[in-house]
């Protein structure tokens, strides 16, 4: 058994690593903000901090230690930074959360395509990161802050779009919605190509990586991308309803998914560790299917 932090891990696949760590048995420390209330009852242990206040931090991890931290909740240079101030001789092995958003657009993107030891950043905090943009600039920064930090064991895992029954952010059913209601979607650009992971698969990886010797970054996720057009026409085939696709975008009708340009990763690093994930037409089918009988 061991003993495991998470910060965040109240929402989405960080819930379910929390339920993975559970079922192994380790035990399980969740730090938040404490404004989500999380099912997990007794099992775990909470600490109440915020990452934009430094002295939380030090005061709850205060006479503590783990073997493994989790960061699920890291957008700024400056989150990261009061986290490993804290956790300095308290934990080794540190497991981010990062985002394939940290490669430049494009597709098949390779870890080695961005270089977090060499990037330069300001020590910014959260709200000064804006749009993609700034979501950008700010893993790409917490992912320098760490591995230039050689107290701690580090793995970034560069996640793509992770998508799943428990997805808060409800983007996919965005789509679905629109194509059953035969309300158009707005899509400037339907060739763009995206790479995607299920929820639960993303967890079983935070798991599986954490317990492994793995250090570095890594792209998670389905072997193949796809594009906008196909995802469209995906929900067309499993809906038997014609989709209504337009060029005017508006604040009302635009595609949650499109970007500026392609954004999308080669994983060949994670399965010659013997890491496995669904291919993208299992992932999609039966999500499609989900919020297809959801909606009706």
């Amino acid at each position: 058994m061991s003993k495991i932090l998470i910060l965040g891990g109240t929402r989405f696949f960080g819930k379910q690593l929390v339920y993975n760590l559970l079922e192994h048995e380790h035990e399980v420390t969740v730090a938040t903000r404490g404004l989500t209330k999380d099912p997990f009852g007794k099992r775990v242990n909470r600490l109440i901090i915020d990452r934009a206040v430094k002295s939380t931090l030090i005061n709850a991890f205060k006479n503590k230690s783990w073997d493994i931290v989790y960061d699920q909740t890291s957008y700024s240079p400056k989150e990261g930074l009061y986290a490993t101030q804290a956790l300095k001789g308290k934990v080794k092995r540190y497991i981010f959360t990062s985002s394939q958003s940290v490669y430049d657009f494009g597709t098949n993107r390779k870890e080695e395509e961005f270089n977090p030891l060499t990037f330069s950043f300001l020590n910014k905090n959260k709200q000064e990161y804006l749009g993609f943009k700034g979501y950008q600039e700010g893993k790409r920064a917490v992912e320098a802050l760490l591995f230039n930090d050689t107290a701690f064991e580090v793995v970034a895992a560069r996640f793509p779009i992770v998508v799943g029954k428990d997805d808060h952010t409800k983007r996919l059913a965005f789509h679905v919605h629109k194509v059953l209601n035969n309300e158009s979607i707005g899509i400037s650009e339907k060739e763009l190509r995206y790479s995607f992971i299920r929820s639960d698969e993303a967890a079983d990886f935070l798991y599986d990586i954490g317990q492994s010797a793995f250090t570095g970054a890594i792209n998670p996720g389905c072997s193949n991308d796809i594009a906008l057009e196909e995802l469209i026409q995906k929900i067309e085939s499993r809906t038997g309803e014609k989709a209504s696709i337009t060029k005017k975008v508006t604040n009302e009708n635009a595609s949650p998914y499109e970007l500026e340009g392609s954004c999308s990763i080669n994983t060949e690093k994670a399965t010659g560790l013997g890491f496995t994930f669904s291919n993208i037409d299992n992932t999609f089918d039966h999500l499609i299917d989900y919020y297809s009988e959801k909606l009706i």
